[in-house]
């Protein structure tokens, strides 16, 4: 089950979430549509290379990057997107596409979208393309650790 070892992590951390089940949904605005969450609250995971090293960039899923805008904000000279043929191995126990946005459990740097930060809550997928979570922003930072920065349009 891709979900279990983030409701393991949370669990410990003592942190109190809502497990969404929804209908299956690949895009991010399908997801939020499925699981009846605006795109304004609902959280996408996109992988990015910043001179050469995976990052997550995490955003509304009703926002986009801008690349230019990452770079900038990271120091980056090099930033791309990620082929899913690049990252998949990174998140074994993940669907590819529905990585939850916990790049602290997957080695990786966490940059969040400015604009997240201004929700109470937060959702996001699972590690499926059946079941998203929600949880407090502020508990998502206090255990992610993310570098807020502005970097979506």
């Amino acid at each position: 089950m891709p979900v279990r070892k983030l409701k393991e992590f949370l669990d410990g951390e003592g942190v109190k979430y809502v497990s969404i089940i929804h209908s299956t949904a690949y895009t991010a605005q399908e997801v939020a549509a499925s699981a009846h969450v605006t795109g304004r609250e609902l959280a996408k995971t996109v992988i990015v290379e910043l001179d050469g090293q995976m990052a997550m960039a995490v955003l509304p899923a009703n926002r986009k990057i801008v690349l230019q805008d990452l770079r900038e904000v990271t120091g980056s000279d090099q930033v791309k997107f990620a082929s899913e043929e690049e990252f998949k191995k990174q998140f074994p126990d993940c669907e590819t596409g529905a990585m939850p946005p916990f790049g602290n459990l997957y080695g990786m740097e966490v940059y969040v979208a400015e604009s997240l930060t201004k929700s109470e809550e937060i959702a996001f997928n699972a590690g499926s393309h059946t079941e998203i979570i929600r949880m407090r922003f502020e508990d998502f930072e206090r255990l992610v650790k993310p570098k807020v920065v502005s970097f979506t349009t």
